[in-house]
This record gives C-alpha cells, structure tokens and sequence, in this order.
C-alpha cells in the first residue's frame, strides 16, 4: 500500500481523523485536509504508519479545491482514493423556523463540498495511468431516516445517497469506484450532545448510546483496501444500541 494515495476531507478530527489514522496504519500515503492546519497536525503526530500531507483548506470554496488536487497531482502524481467526509450541522430547528441561512449554512459543507471534492477526484481518476480510484461519501443514518428538526442535515444526507450512485454509475467505465458508509452516533465531537440526551421523535429527550469513531476507520480502511474489482456500495456502521431501527 505504499504508493497508494488517498485524500481524506475533515481529517482533523472525528471520523476524519479515525479514517486516516487507520490508512495510515495501512501504510497509505494520506492527504490531510481540513480547515485548520494545527488539528491536521494533530492527526499526522498521531500516525504509527504511512506518509502524510496536511493541506489546510476549505472544501466549499472551488478554487481551494482546485488547488488541493493540483498539489495532489504535483506531489504524488495520482490519487486512489477519496473519504468525502466533512461535513457539519446547525442546532434542532423545527422546519417551520428553519432560516434559509441556516439551509445554505449546511448544504453548502455536506452537498457543495462533497460534489466539488469528488468531480476533482473523478476527473483525476479518470484521466491518470493507470486509470480508476475509489471515492467513499460519508452518508449518515440520516440518509434513510430523520431526526425531528434536521430539515438540512437530512436533506443533504438524502442527496448524497443520488451523488453516490450516479458517480458509481458514470465510473464505471473509468474503473473509478464510488460507495457510501451511513454513520450512526460514532462517539466524535459533533455527537456528543448525545451524552446530554437527543431529542426524540416523540418529543421526548432521551440519551444515546455511541460507538468509538475507530470503529468507523477501520471500515473506511477496508473499504479503500479493495481490489477496484470489488465495490462495498453502501454500509451502515452505529452504536448497537441506538434508537435508529423502529426510529419514529
């Protein structure tokens, strides 16, 4: 796995930062990207493999995406695979007090950057020798069911379920691979509110279990670890005993 290159978005921290630490184990040469360059030197300081590169940049924004595949491209030559991971959310809004600043607020981070992100991995993958690369979406438990107030975060999860299967579909032929592993409640910054309890369908607040985020990495490692032969289309990962099955 050594000349294998991969570019992991949100790597400073979360399940970004799991991902690459597992790669990195793997022996990957992993691209660090992230909006602050001193959590992505976090994440290289805690590697026990590999080679990393941290990029700092921001993944809504075309011309910094642009210049992080051109800086892949001149470091390494080709890129194998992409984690299309960051992401983020705004507080539980009910939708009939959802700003449309708030919509765009997360569209933006979960749609815009994962289509960016991925249309640059696409063309680099389809367009290196030897051809082909793997791209990975993170969904979210929330691509198949809601959490009440998550308009957003729940539309956006929906849309990247479409964005993997059309890019699976229009790679085929490029030998370019593109999956989706859907998360539920990896312990990380961003769900530790569930430690405090997470408002429940029925109104009621209700604490949640969560797993550790490493669990997840390793699923990310073993995906990317696949002959491009070999697709795992869509995975669900989450705490077993979260209220997802029977959610509602």
């Amino acid at each position: 796995m050594t000349d294998r290159v991969a570019i992991v978005t949100g790597a400073g921290s979360g399940i970004g930062q799991a991902a690459s630490l597992n790669l990195l184990k793997a022996g990957w040469t992993v691209v660090l990207v992230g909006r602050r360059k001193d959590a992505l030197e976090e994440t290289a300081g805690m590697a026990t493999g590999g080679t990393t590169l941290a990029v700092p940049a921001d993944v809504t924004d075309p011309a910094q995406v642009d210049a992080l595949f051109a800086k892949v491209k001149d470091s390494y030559g080709r890129l194998d695979m992409l984690f299309n991971n960051a992401g983020g959310n705004v507080p539980t809004t009910n939708f009939g007090d959802f700003t449309f600043e708030m919509w765009r607020k997360v569209c933006a981070v979960n749609l815009d950057a994962m289509f960016l992100c991925a249309n640059a991995a696409f063309r680099m993958m389809r367009d290196q020798t030897p051809q082909g690369g793997r791209i990975i979406n993170n969904g979210s438990i929330s691509a198949h069911n809601p959490r009440p107030g998550s308009v957003a975060y729940t539309s956006t999860k929906h849309a990247v379920t479409g964005l993997t299967k059309s890019i699976a579909l229009d790679g085929r032929q490029y030998d370019i691979c593109c999956s989706q592993i859907d998360i539920g409640n990896a312990a990380t910054p961003m769900t530790a509110r569930s430690t405090n309890g997470q408002l429940q369908p029925n109104g009621q607040m209700a604490v949640e279990a969560r797993m550790d985020a490493d669990h997840v990495g390793q699923q990310v490692a073993f995906m990317a670890g696949l002959p491009l032969e070999s697709n795992v289309q869509f995975v669900t990962i989450m705490a077993t005993k979260m209220p997802w099955i029977g959610r509602g």
